[in-house]
């Protein structure tokens, strides 16, 4: 075992010709010519250049993970393996794998690393100094969890077992098993090579509006480039004529990062992203579709039906069902500590959405999308995650910190959150209706709805291109046949108990009302709701920090200002409040939930904020009122009235 060991994590032959000593652990003989070679890169063990990526408030975990630190120290007498080898032989691309395995010398720090590509040594590394060797590892991997989870006497024994779930990746799979803890590992032991059937299957759909009402879009990942097979969607009316849409082909490499982790440790082959357009649908019509790709020998690879609902025709009178939270990111079934008591409430938003999804017409998930924070294999994990969700209805997108900012980069905040990823990575793996995709600002028609999204990681300041946006989305809605006007944005614009913006004194984002709350108040926005700040909280009907309506559960007529609502608590670490208490704060929740919005007709619309952990309805109001409501004056909505007029 240990040559097939050494041949893995160094990517050389092993032969028993000469003599040289590995961490002190055990004596091994090699081939003079792997010999340079060998001792090149276990130099560099010694001498490590530090890939240590960006820690964003310590917030991924797989960042607390120093393997720029990782030295050899095999175990001779270790076992270790997986089953089984391969997976997906039916079609999934997702399975649990069981994993056995014994050491010599356990302790409770020891941890197991999974590894995708399975071959995750030096040979496959590339140093970006080419005066330098690059080091032993590279590459991050994309879950760890302790070797003693399941296994309470494994301390004792060294014998253990553990079962982890695995998604198509597009490569193959490595169990690794290290002592020494993150901070010093030490490899012990190396499974056998674990693959799916087929690793570059069209996998995980995300749909999501187009630039139109009628226009549906579809988005996937593969591993074929258009080399290799032309991707399309096959479609149309349930249990009609299906067509063929072509499909657009992305990707982007490591030169696209813009630092640490995602241009270092943090980097994994995206494969390929593909969408596709759907056009010209019938409103509120079901219809089918499935993933294609043709090769250039004119057969063909798919994926499994689907089917969805077309949005309805703008101002169209019908029941419609919207979700909208911020903050989820993605969590692990399988318990690996990758994520835990970091996104505890992630798999139970996920799950609360899919048990509702027939009541759900579409997703506004508004920033912080899976926290990938530059480790790029978490991306293909989350769109697995949604994947019966974002399949079904539309899965709507707003840009967050953790997305997008990098300094040097054109973010209006100059921290690091994003990883490196610089927005790349939220760009190509969804589709937004943006005019430009750097620019996640947009608007999309839902029925009697009209959503205006910002991105608060570019500026929004009165004078700026977004701003203009924002104002131009607000004007243009007609109120007659879309009554109900949403803001959507990540940071907290307009109002908020966290402690962090209380402890700031402005109790939102800096700057954040001063420039926008003349353009609510002008255009009537009914709601703004928010994330960032991982709780949930509701205001009142606000202008210019007095409420505009005492009612706290059913209000009648206009509001005479805007409802603020916190909705960053689906799925990551909690955020306490402040102890001030606000006279606009209505209700406070410490704990992970969403938001729901139902429009029953033109002048009836009904808010809910659900917990993730029961699916229960913790806070509500409804509006009533009818057009004339909205075109009622109320402060600084109407123009100035002069002797003239």
């Amino acid at each position: 075992m240990a040559k097939q060991v050494l041949k893995q994590v160094l990517g050389v032959g092993v032969t028993r010709n000469s003599i040289f000593k590995v961490d002190l652990d055990f004596t091994f003989d090699f081939a003079g010519d792997a010999m340079g070679t060998l001792i090149a890169l276990l130099s560099i063990v010694l001498t490590l250049v530090s890939l240590q990526g960006v820690t964003c408030h310590g917030e991924q975990p797989l960042s607390r993970i120093a393997i720029h630190n990782a030295v050899l120290a095999i175990d001779i007498h270790a076992s270790f393996k997986a089953t089984p080898s391969v997976l997906g032989v039916n079609g999934q691309n997702k399975e649990w794998v069981s994993l056995e395995y014994s050491v010599s010398n356990p302790s409770a720090d020891d941890w197991i690393g999974v590894f995708s590509p399975g071959n995750f040594s030096a040979s496959s590394c590339s140093p970006e100094n080419p005066r330098t060797f690059p080091p032993f590892l590279c590459t991050s991997p994309i879950k760890y969890q302790y070797a003693s989870y399941s296994n309470p006497h494994y301390k004792d024994t060294g014998k253990g077992s553990l079962k982890l779930q695995l998604i198509n990746q597009r490569s193959d799979f490595s169990f690794v098993l290290f002592s020494g803890g993150l901070f010093s590992p030490k490899l012990v032991a190396v499974s056998n090579i674990v693959a799916f059937a087929n690793p570059n299957a069209p996998v995980y759909p995300r749909l999501a509006q187009g630039k139109t009402w009628n226009e549906m879009t579809v988005t996937w990942t593969s591993g074929y480039g258009i080399n290799e097979a032309e991707p399309f969607v096959e479609w149309g009316p349930k249990g009609g004529q299906q067509g063929h849409s072509p499909a657009g082909t992305l990707t982007f490499d490591r030169s696209s990062m813009c630092g640490a982790p995602a241009r270092t440790v943090g980097w994994r082959d995206p494969g390929f992203i593909h969408t596709s357009f759907l056009k010209e649908l019938w409103p509120n019509t079901m219809y089918t579709y499935k993933l294609g790709h043709r090769f250039l020998n004119g057969t063909y690879m798919w994926n499994q039906m689907h089917q969805f609902k077309s949005s309805p025709y703008p101002g169209q009178n019908s029941v419609q069902h919207v979700v909208i939270f911020g903050d989820m990111g993605k969590d692990e079934a399988d318990g690996s500590n990758e994520y835990n008591q970091f996104q505890p409430g992630a798999l139970n938003t996920t799950n609360q959405l899919i048990n509702d999804l027939e009541n759900i017409d579409i997703v506004f998930h508004i920033g912080d999308i899976c926290y990938a924070n530059g480790y790029i294999s978490q991306w293909d994990q989350f769109t697995s995650q949604i994947e019966p969700i974002a399949s079904t209805i539309p899965y709507m997108l707003a840009s967050g910190n953790h997305e997008r900012d990098w300094p040097g980069t054109g973010s209006f905040y100059g921290n690091m959150d994003s990883g490196g990823e610089c927005g790349v990575l939220v760009q190509n793996m969804f589709y937004v209706p943006t005019v430009n995709r750097d620019k996640f600002w947009y608007s999309t028609d839902y029925g009697m709805f009209r959503f205006c999204i910002a991105d608060t990681e570019h500026d929004w300041r009165q004078g700026t291109e977004q701003y203009n946006f924002i104002e131009h989305c607000l004007a243009s809605v007609d109120r007659q046949k879309q009554p109900w006007l949403i803001f959507l944005a990540h940071r907290v614009l307009g109002y908020s108990s966290d402690a962090s913006y209380a402890d700031e004194g402005s109790f939102a984002e800096p700057m954040g009302r001063e420039s926008l709350q003349k353009l609510w108040q002008k255009y009537k926005v009914d709601i703004a709701i928010f994330g960032h700040v991982h709780n949930y909280e509701r205001t009142c009907p606000i202008y210019q920090n007095i409420c505009t309506n005492n009612e706290k559960h059913l209000y009648k007529g206009a509001l005479n200002g805007t409802i603020h609502v916190a909705a960053g608590g689906a799925g990551a670490s909690l955020s306490e409040f402040t102890p001030i208490q606000t006279k606009w704060s209505i209700f406070r929740d410490y704990d992970h939930g969403f938001v729901k919005l139902t429009a029953f007709d033109h002048s009836n619309l009904l808010f809910e904020y659900k917990k993730s952990r029961d699916g229960k309805v913790y806070d509500s109001f409804r509006i009533s009122r009818d057009y004339r409501d909205i075109l009622a004056c109320t402060v600084d909505s109407c123009p100035s009235m002069t002797l003239a007029s």
